[in-house]
């Protein structure tokens, strides 16, 4: 049975997707219990930056757990289910409150491309392959979905990837836009990026985050939330110990106040 595992360390959580002898595949419970971690994260505001990982490093995540389809996936009502909350789980990723970086190792098909899209970051092993499968399942794909793998891949890309449902190695990944670079330690590297992210002043990047979710989903309404936060941060005592750790040339000592 698959399951959900997170663990804190120094301002950095990582969340592991575990199911090993099915390649990470998603169950329903597995989608509940994504969204679950990531609602837990959202509280614990001594998180700065999350880690996103599949167990192992033969997959991130190989897609949804098709055996499930049957049971889980039979009626208007249960599809219906499913899907709700596998956009809950993306969703909560999309708007955590910190950047969320996706360590991808091996395969990353269907759902686990939809996962890795919804984070902030992507990195991938030299090893690993993206598909977007859905035209060889007969799946629907809905606009939450579809938006996400627009906005990254561009229009042109997203075309080629879901259409032909072909299968990307490492380095096409990379050059299309599904992820930021390729490392042969990926898990090493995303460690490094968050201990990065982390050492950062949190109401900076978090207010830096926020702009940029409105701005790609062309939100004008919150532009007065985003200014504020702005000024939150001029008004913190972080700014004040940045511009003092300048001065003294010295890593500052961010407390995100």
């Amino acid at each position: 049975m698959g399951a959900i595992h997170v663990t804190h360390d120094a301002h950095v959580s990582v969340v592991t997707i575990d199911d090993v002898d099915r390649y990470n595949a998603m169950s329903l419970s597995m989608w509940i219990a994504l969204k679950e971690a990531f609602d837990a994260i959202e509280r614990n505001l001594d998180v700065r930056a999350v880690i996103l990982r599949g167990a192992g490093e033969k997959a991130f995540v190989s897609g949804a757990n098709i055996s499930e389809f049957e049971t889980q996936r039979n009626s208007e009502a249960s599809v219906a289910r499913y899907n709700h909350s596998v956009a809950q789980a993306q969703e909560a990723i999309t708007r955590c409150r910190v950047p969320v970086i996706a360590a991808i190792s091996g395969i990353c098909y269907g759902g686990g491309l939809g996962l890795a899209l919804s984070c902030d970051v992507r990195y991938a092993s030299p090893a690993s392959k993206f598909r977007m499968p859905a035209a060889r399942l007969g799946l629907g794909y809905g606009y939450r979905g579809m938006k996400s793998i627009v906005q990254n891949l561009g229009p042109t890309a997203a075309a080629e990837a879901f259409y032909t449902a072909k299968v990307y190695v490492a380095s096409e990944a990379a050059h299309i836009g599904i992820v930021n670079a390729v490392h042969d330690d990926v898990f090493a590297h995303c460690a490094e990026v968050a201990l990065q992210i982390a050492q950062n002043a949190p109401l900076t990047v978090q207010a830096a985050k926020q702009a940029m979710l409105c701005i790609a989903d062309g939100d004008d309404s919150q532009i007065a939330r985003i200014d504020q936060a702005v000024d939150v941060c001029f008004k913190s005592q972080d700014y004040a110990e940045g511009r003092r750790a300048f001065a003294e040339k010295r890593l500052p000592q961010f407390k995100g106040c």
